[in-house]
Formats: structure tokens, C-alpha cells, sequence
């Protein structure tokens, strides 16, 4: 029985299992941290051709299961840990890998988050997620769906929407659509120079703070409005620009300038 409020909903169809390991990297060898890994509908089928897995599962019922089902599986260690808890870098090791979930709807952003402040051990993402989140990720400036999740994670990967999955796919179903994301790591962050990752995605987020409103209305608390107005000029911007228009390099623009 999946936990409603645990956000699960199991990839039951094994069509879809199939489908979702075609789009993997599948190099032997790989060292994959599986998120939400459930009874281990993905475990088993990532794990083969001497790949490594560690799955983790913060429902200790279904962790308990999976650890009994991994024994008879080469190279899975089962976590009982919530991923937002979890000591990530104790986890990975100095170990490049790849990140493969089923993602809880309801905290999608929160483990991107948390995965891009490791970011320097992750080769790729592979998430099903609810489509609408998939399509504000991959949003471009202009859009009506781009916004601070966009701009985080076109700066920390390079996102692409690679399967749309039905709710009939999974057990039980959820009422929405779903979608697998592949994001490839480095994103535009290699480009733009930017010293300290955190500080610069506080100052994005601050211009997306009230979205319908202005980059001036918005940075107004901490600097001046004559220096906004004097950056944005700089820069090739209307004073009345909003962030929705604004790609990461000129975020980074603005940000070197105002930051």
C-alpha cells in the first residue's frame, strides 16, 4: 500500500520501466544514487551490467523489504534515510554519480536544491517528476512558466524533457500527468564565472520574488534604486525589466555589478 502522505506512487507498469532504462546512461561501472527507490521497481533493472546502486527510501517498511529483495541482487545498498536529511556528501563518497527518482511531487524542488549543493559529484539527473514542474524546469525567459526553479536549474544543469508519462503508468495512479527529466551536468554555471554559487541563486531569487513585479521594485530593500537603474542601463536593460526576461547571463551581469 503506497502512503498518501509520503507522496508515493509506484512505477507498477513495466512497459514504462523499460521505457524510462532506454533513455539511462548504462555504462558498466556507474555509481547511481536512486531517490525514493520504493519496492525497487527501477533498483533492480538499473543495477545490472556491474552497476552500483545506492537506494534510498525513507519509508523503513519499504526499505526493509527492498534490503531483503537486494540480497539476492549484486551491488545495491539500501538507505533508510530521508534524501533532505541525509548526509549526502557521507553518502556519495568522492564518487562521481548518477541520480535516478521517482520524486514526491510536493518536494521536487527542495531535493533539486539539495542535490545542486553537491553538484561537483553529479554527472546527471534523471527524475520523474509532475509535468507541469517539468515544463517550468526547461522554461526559457519569456515564458510564462520560467522562474527561479528555471533559472536554478539551467544554471547548475542542462534540462530536457525526455518521456511523458500517464498517471495509469504507476500504482496507484496520481491525477496528474508525469514527466521524465534528464538534466546533464554542468549547466550555465561553467560559463559565468560566479564565485559563490549560494549567494548569486539568493540574488536570483530575489529578483523573482514578487514575479509581476519590477528587477527595481524587487532589489529595492538592498541597494539603491539609482544603482539599479544604473546597472540595467549598463547592461542593455529597460528600467522596467522584469526577471521573467532575464537569462542567466545577465542575471550574472547584474549581479557583478550589484551584488
Amino acid at each position: 500500500m503506497a502512503r498518501q502522505k509520503l507522496g508515493q506512487h509506484f512505477l507498477g507498469d513495466a512497459g514504462w520501466r523499460r521505457r524510462i532504462l532506454e533513455t539511462l546512461p548504462r555504462s558498466a561501472g556507474d555509481v547511481w544514487l536512486e531517490i525514493g527507490a520504493g519496492h525497487g521497481e527501477m533498483t533492480q533493472i538499473i543495477a545490472q551490467e556491474g552497476r552500483r546502486v545506492i537506494a534510498v527510501e525513507t519509508d523503513t517498511r519499504l526499505a526493509a523489504g527492498l534490503r531483503a529483495k537486494s540480497r539476492e541482487w549484486k551491488d545495491v545498498d539500501v538507505v533508510t534515510e530521508d534524501i533532505l536529511k541525509a548526509d549526502l556528501a557521507a553518502l556519495i563518497g568522492k564518487t562521481r554519480v548518477r541520480v535516478y527518482g521517482n520524486l514526491p511531487y510536493y518536494i521536487t524542488s527542495p531535493i533539486l536544491h539539495r542535490l545542486f549543493e553537491h553538484a561537483e559529484w553529479i554527472a546527471s539527473i534523471h527524475i520523474v517528476i509532475q509535468f507541469e514542474v517539468a515544463v517550468r524546469i526547461v522554461a526559457k525567459p519569456g515564458r510564462r512558466a520560467y522562474g527561479y526553479l528555471s533559472a536554478a536549474c539551467q544554471f547548475y544543469t542542462r534540462p530536457e524533457i525526455v518521456l511523458r508519462i500517464p498517471p495509469g503508468a504507476f500504482r496507484p495512479p496520481p491525477k496528474v500527468t508525469s514527466a521524465l527529466v534528464r538534466m546533464t551536468l554542468p549547466g550555465e554555471r561553467e560559463d559565468l564565472g560566479i564565485r559563490d554559487d549560494a549567494t548569486f541563486m539568493r540574488f536570483v531569487q530575489t529578483c523573482f520574488e514578487q514575479k509581476r513585479k519590477t528587477l527595481r521594485n524587487n532589489l529595492r530593500g538592498g541597494v539603491s534604486d539609482e544603482r539599479i537603474y544604473d546597472a540595467l542601463e549598463a547592461l542593455g536593460l529597460q528600467p522596467n525589466a522584469r526577471a521573467e526576461q532575464l537569462g542567466l547571463r545577465e542575471f550574472a551581469g547584474l549581479f557583478g555589478r550589484l551584488g
